[in-house]
């Protein structure tokens, strides 16, 4: 199950979104807005990544005029490793080297034709494993350098 929520920047991206997983046959949450109405982003970047974190759901996409700040909150959550992607380079390597579990989308920076291709890519590329399983473990464990 893959979960998606959006500010009101990324609204129309988001309701975008619902049909391209319906295309990819990817079961989704649509955790909200329900409308284009002037909303708070980390009050959906909670939601979804609260969804991902609990395990509900597998992974998350969130989607707000930059991407930063769902990626921001986001990563509060234990256990998600969340990638703002503007490419499909960066979503490759996301889950090849970081086992990204939630794409965050910048709807001002990002074209729809680029971001299908970026959505494809981040579901369709396995985490490498290794050398990489190492680092992404750390990532979650408290340690002072």
């Amino acid at each position: 199950m893959v979960a998606i929520g959006s500010d009101h920047a990324g609204y129309e991206y988001k309701e975008q979104l619902k049909e391209l997983l319906g295309e990819l046959k990817l079961p989704f949450k649509d955790f909200g807005p329900d409308t284009a109405e002037s909303t708070d982003y980390p009050d959906w970047a909670h939601k979804v990544a609260r969804s991902v974190s609990s395990g509900e759901c597998e992974r998350g996409i969130l989607v707000c005029g930059t991407g930063i700040g769902m990626a921001i909150v986001a990563n509060k959550h234990k256990g998600v490793r969340a990638a703002s992607c503007e490419s499909v380079t960066a979503a490759r390597l996301a889950r090849r080297h970081n086992d990204a579990n939630v794409l965050t989308i910048g709807a001002r920076l990002t074209g729809w034709e680029a971001v299908v291709d970026i959505v494809k890519t981040f579901f369709s590329e396995p985490f490498e494993g290794g050398r990489h399983e190492r680092r992404v473990q750390k990532i979650h464990t408290l340690t002072s350098l």
